[in-house]
């Protein structure tokens, strides 16, 4: 697998330089300067390539051509949005960027209830809480409706919780769920995130499923004159939040949309730490049945709590067998190879805790610390390289 690194360019705290120091080969990065469902000029992809290659790196994936809400709901201008969706990617092609990974999560991207979750050695963790997402969603969002989506003892407690928050910890919970995380495609506030759910949970789950596939049938013909290989990337966490329909979830999710319109541009981005965070979700069958439509990885773990919470753990110490995973990547790079496929799968290290210095200090992003993500990276290039070993034996 080539190691690669995610980038959120020229202002990103972890520079290029240090990208090359970490051993990554590969930068995966987006045009995040340019609004959600602008089209991306063929002149700016080319100038940050250029600026990714003058330190021997290459851009490897496009995380990501983000989707605006229309085209996921297509009303009011999607079928703009759609045509300009088309022309980044032919753009993204003729750059010579072969891989596109994006999410057709609706309404909030990527969702944690704590940025900032202390380890018992002191380092800070992602979480997920569900206690404090329910005490959010009923008593603070005051959606309607939403206490039905929860159990009797989980709202007690949820309830609980709230009463003792803090005025600053119901604002600083606010601010984690909905006001943007690093990579995402934007945020709300309480009114606007209250009109967009309602929008979506009307759709309903099929009507969800129905515009992403419509979506894929217009925009994967295009990537594959391209040379582009799209692969969606699972919702997180891989279960409804606020009512919302979930459509990449599962394996039956994955083998729905991968049926619904065959082709190796209609692939898949598997996140180990999203889809791990279903314990019905097996990893290593995922990539067994799905591996040859796997354009990129995510490595990351997780500890699953039984209420649905979990945090985001050391990268070899989770609920996530990530050495078998690797090993069974490391099959699928096999099979390719043999059967002549020169493609290589991108993976790169998701997420990190926040060590040292880096704790508490300004401009270091949630996730995506350079020590953690460092870690990260060198555990599972030890794991890479035992197992290549090995192989070689």
């Amino acid at each position: 697998m080539q190691q690669t690194w995610r980038w959120f360019g020229p202002n990103d705290p972890v520079t290029l330089e240090k990208i090359v120091q970490a051993g990554a080969t590969g930068v995966v990065t987006s045009l995040h300067h340019i609004p959600t469902g602008e089209p991306w000029p063929l002149a700016q992809v080319q100038q940050r390539k250029t600026e990714i290659e003058a330190y021997g790196l290459t851009w490897s994936v496009v995380e990501s051509i983000p989707l605006h809400n229309d085209l996921k709901t297509r009303s009011g201008n999607y079928r703009q949005y759609l045509e300009n969706y088309k022309e980044s990617v032919r753009n993204v092609g003729a750059a010579g960027i072969s891989v596109v990974c994006y999410n057709f999560m609706p309404v909030v991207d990527w969702t944690r209830t704590n940025l900032d979750y202390a380890l018992p050695n002191a380092a800070r963790a992602l979480r997920f809480e569900m206690t404090d997402f329910a005490a959010y969603d009923v008593y603070l969002l005051q959606r309607a409706g939403a206490e039905h989506d929860y159990d009797p003892a989980l709202l007690a407690r949820a309830k609980v919780r709230f009463d003792a928050m803090s005025e600053s910890e119901k604002t600083l919970l606010e601010k984690n769920i909905i006001a943007g995380l690093p990579g995402g495609e934007g945020s709300y506030d309480r009114e606007g995130i209250r009109a967009a759910i309602a929008q979506f949970i009307a759709l309903g789950t099929e009507g969800m499923r129905d515009n992403l596939v419509s979506f894929l049938r217009e925009v994967i013909p295009v990537a594959e004159a391209a040379g582009v290989r799209m692969c969606i990337h699972p919702d997180d966490p891989p279960f409804s939040l606020f009512g919302l329909p979930r459509v990449v979830s599962t394996a039956a999710d994955a083998r729905t949309l991968m049926a619904a319109v065959p082709s190796v541009s209609n692939g898949l981005t598997l996140c180990a730490g999203s889809f791990g965070a279903r314990a019905d979700n097996d990893l290593i069958a995922m990539v067994r049945e799905f591996g040859p439509q796997i354009h990129f990885v995510h490595l990351r773990n997780i500890k699953r709590e039984a209420d649905g919470s979990f945090f985001e753990s050391e990268h070899l110490d989770g609920d996530n067998d990530m050495v078998g995973l690797i090993g069974a990547l490391l099959d699928e790079e096999q099979r390719r190879s043999a059967q002549g496929r020169p493609d290589r799968i991108a993976m790169r290290p998701d997420h990190g805790h926040t060590l040292g210095d880096e704790i508490g200090q300004a401009g270091v992003n949630p996730g995506y610390s350079y020590g953690g993500r460092l870690k990260g990276l060198a555990e599972l290039r030890g794991v890479m390289h035992a197992l290549e070993q090995l192989r070689r034996q």
